[in-house]
């Protein structure tokens, strides 16, 4: 065997990643995973398209979320080549596949396969974070108290899938709230190790492949109808939107968050990648979701005026994505970017305005808003186009 395979396999045998390594496949198809299940929340909002309806789609997708965010986490310093990783990983993107299936069963009298699976998500996430941890060079690189008081949230869980329908909404908040003080807890530590470009990558793939399946469900929605003026001008406007909602975060933000991130001391990283990212990206991608809900709704019938529960799932979905990026540049440089929120205002207020019109017309409005938003923001800023880097 050659020396430099010898070193390689000794440094194999760890699970932790000394230097950051780029986004891996296996990080990918895991990823895909969690999108079926934002398919499938998207979904069940639309059937339920009113305050108890949107109240469980939140919660639901908050813990969906949360498990998610967490092995993103997990697998940023971890060597996703490793194959005891990429084995664990799999595994539970299995558990996940069962989990995104059962998202619209989370409130009836099956909960359990929605809850088991998603237990056992977070126990693998967590069990493989802290081998990864106390394998780093430097040291212990997990915080133990993060561990610790994850359990509580886990623990109510199980309770709410156990507890009737009308209860598990409010033991669920009551998990969601011990997630949010086990965040506090954990992300203050200056024991996290991150890689900043690994983590601002698994994220900008999250939105895009989550705008993406917008789309595909817009286009499931029309496949079956007769083709007409209006349902093209509609799917045109849709498509536009979305296209534009992808130039608003790639444009330039996504570099300028990693950049900013990067430039973070270490001490700084772990409450900035949880605000910035874990927190902040959550709405966001529950934009995403919004926005997906009113486009399939208005393709079915894109010659008549859309509800007014439409018109706020387009309006909530474009303000939630463009405020929430705005928000996370906020948190990572410390800049607000004072025109992109007041287009965005005077956007919502359009698409409002025109609500009582066919679907088309709110969505050039929204169209016309973010076009505003790309052109004075790629005048004012200079996206720094150098290749991406892991460190």
């Amino acid at each position: 065997m050659a020396r430099g395979d010898g070193d390689r396999g000794r440094a194999r045998a760890k699970l932790h990643q000394a230097e950051p390594q780029a986004v891996t496949f296996v990080e990918l198809f895991f990823d895909l995973v969690f999108v079926f299940a934002v398919t499938q929340l998207t979904a069940t909002t639309a059937e339920h398209l009113d305050a108890p309806g949107v109240g469980r789609s939140l919660v639901v997708f908050w813990l969906v979320w949360w498990a998610w965010t967490q092995f993103t986490w997990t697998l940023n310093p971890a060597d996703t080549e490793h194959p005891l990783v990429r084995a664990w990983t799999l595994a539970a993107a299995g558990v996940a596949l069962v989990m995104a299936a059962s998202v619209p069963r989370a409130f009836d009298d099956q909960a359990l396969w929605f809850a088991l699976p998603y237990l056992a998500i977070r126990g693998i996430g967590l069990a493989l974070q802290v081998r990864v941890g106390l394998e780093a060079a430097e040291g212990p690189s997990i915080s133990l108290r993060w561990v610790w008081a994850s359990l509580v949230g886990l623990g109510l869980v199980l309770a709410g899938a156990l507890v009737g329908p009308d209860a598990r909404p409010w033991v669920w908040l009551a998990a969601i709230v011990a997630d949010l003080l086990a965040a506090s807890v954990g992300a203050t530590s200056d024991e996290w190790d991150l890689a900043p470009g690994h983590f601002s990558e698994r994220h900008g793939l999250f939105v895009i492949i989550a705008l993406g399946e917008s789309l595909i469900l817009a286009a499931s929605a029309i496949a079956g109808q007769d083709r007409s003026g209006h349902l093209v001008a509609t799917a045109g406007a849709a498509i536009l939107v979305a296209c534009l909602l992808w130039w608003t975060y790639f444009g330039w933000l996504k570099e300028a968050l990693e950049e900013g991130f990067a430039a973070s001391s270490t001490a700084e990283r772990g409450p900035m990648a949880r605000d910035a990212y874990s927190f902040l990206h959550f709405p966001l991608i529950g934009g995403i979701i919004a926005f997906a809900v009113a486009v399939e709704e208005v393709m079915v019938h894109p010659d008549e005026p859309a509800s007014a529960q439409v018109i706020a799932a387009l309006a909530v979905g474009v303000g939630l994505f463009v405020g929430c990026s705005a928000a996370s540049h906020r948190r990572i440089t410390g800049t607000l970017l004072t025109p992109r929120l007041a287009i965005a205002a005077a956007t919502l207020v359009a698409i409002v305005a025109l609500g009582g019109l066919v679907p088309v017309w709110p969505l050039l409005a929204a169209a016309v808003g973010l076009l505003a938003i790309v052109v004075v923001e790629e005048r004012s800023h200079r996206p720094n186009r150098a290749a991406v880097t892991f460190e």
